[in-house]
């Protein structure tokens, strides 16, 4: 079994400065990648993700040929793994929020050990509640990866039930957005709809990258102010992220559900799509 490895600015190290502006602040970005064979999947995603990220920040974009040389690097000695790059403004020269503008990001890269996927969650499907925290409606900050995750961490904290993979989680208006970690996609009458995002929630790779094969493959899929009456009609439901894929929902807050021929459709085209990008590399 393979341990943490860390690297800062290029660097191997374990210990970032006291002063740093994501420990003080949560000023900055994070994306969670997956490694398969030595190759990140849905990289072009990720970094255009953390591009987007960096730019509403005011956070200088790192040159993408570092980065790209840094994550081959840190896959060399382990191709199976799981990758979390993470930019900071780096350190604070003094009290405040105000920073000096110009400063290089801060690159923490870690690589942790990849748990072999559960065949059961993505074919017969998870366990999902219903969570009671709100998010908080913030756009300035909505779509982008930042790294204040305070909300997911007591959304976690909600339920101890190791037979429940995930919480879906409410705007403060109400809006359904998404998991603790993953976006969630409804199906009715073949249809897809998934929450829209301009006020809270992550824009997920992987979300973006089903909804681009659904719609290549001929399937109505919309982005849609959804609800509890959108759940309760929901004739399946599929949970997504870029380490798990897509997992079938079989059971929401007690309401049994069918893993569906559309999310099992999707899920085909998933890999397919995973294994055509594995093979280019």
């Amino acid at each position: 079994m393979s341990t943490t490895a860390i690297w800062i600015d290029g660097r191997v190290a374990d210990a970032v400065s006291a002063l740093d502006r994501g420990l003080h602040y949560g000023d900055g970005l994070f994306e969670t990648i997956a490694c398969s064979g030595g190759r990140a999947q849905l990289l072009p995603l990720h970094l255009a993700r953390l591009r987007r990220g960096c730019e509403r920040l005011d956070l200088p974009v790192p040159a993408e040929q570092t980065l790209r040389r840094e994550i081959d690097a840190a896959l060399e000695a382990e191709p199976e793994a799981v990758l979390k790059l993470i930019l900071t403004r780096g350190s604070a020269a003094g009290r405040g929020y105000a920073y000096p503008p110009g400063q290089p990001a801060r690159r923490l890269l870690l690589r942790y050990p990849r748990s072999a996927p559960d065949p059961a969650a993505a074919v017969a499907g998870v366990r999902v509640r219903l969570g009671r925290l709100r998010l908080g409606e913030n756009p300035a900050l909505a779509g982008i990866k930042h790294l204040n995750r305070l909300e997911q961490v007591l959304a976690r904290r909600e339920c101890s039930d190791a037979a429940i993979a995930e919480s879906l989680l409410f705007s403060a208006g109400g809006a359904l957005v998404s998991g603790t970690m993953s976006n969630v996609f409804l199906v009715r009458a073949g249809a897809l709809a998934t929450p829209r995002l301009e006020r809270c929630g992550v824009e997920g790779v992987m979300r973006a990258t089903v909804a681009q094969l659904a719609v290549a493959a001929g399937i109505d899929c919309r982005e849609a102010q959804l609800g509890p009456d959108d759940l309760a009609q929901a004739e399946e439901i599929f949970l997504t992220n870029a380490l798990i894929g897509i997992h079938p929902v079989r059971e929401l807050a007690g309401r049994e559900l069918s893993v569906g021929p559309r999310t099992q459709q999707l899920q085909r085209r998933l890999a397919q799509h995973l294994a055509t990008e594995a093979g280019r590399g």
